[in-house]
C-alpha cells in the first residue's frame, strides 16, 4: 500500500495534514518484519502528527484532531 499511499498524498490539495494512528501505522506493529510490510507510514511519507496506540485511545485521537484546526 506504499504507492497508493504515495499517489494519495500527491493528489490532495494543500494545505494537508498527515496523521499516523495507532502502533500499527508508526512502527508496524505486530506486523513488522512481515513480508508485505514496506515500513511504518513516517518511512513511506512525512507524518505532521502521531497518536500511538493499540488501540489508539479516542481521547488522544479527539485532542489531536482538535490541535490540527488550530494551525
Amino acid at each position: 500500500m506504499a504507492v497508493p499511499l504515495v499517489k494519495t498524498l500527491e493528489a490532495t490539495p494543500r494545505p494537508l495534514v498527515v496523521i499516523a494512528v495507532g502502533d500499527c501505522a508508526l512502527d508496524c506493529g505486530v506486523f513488522r518484519g512481515g513480508y508485505g510490510v514496506a515500513g511504518s507510514v513516517g518511512d513511506i511519507v512525512d507524518v505532521d502528527i502521531s497518536i500511538p496506540g493499540c488501540p489508539p485511545d479516542p481521547a488522544a485521537i479527539v485532542e489531536a484532531l482538535r490541535g490540527v484546526t488550530s494551525r
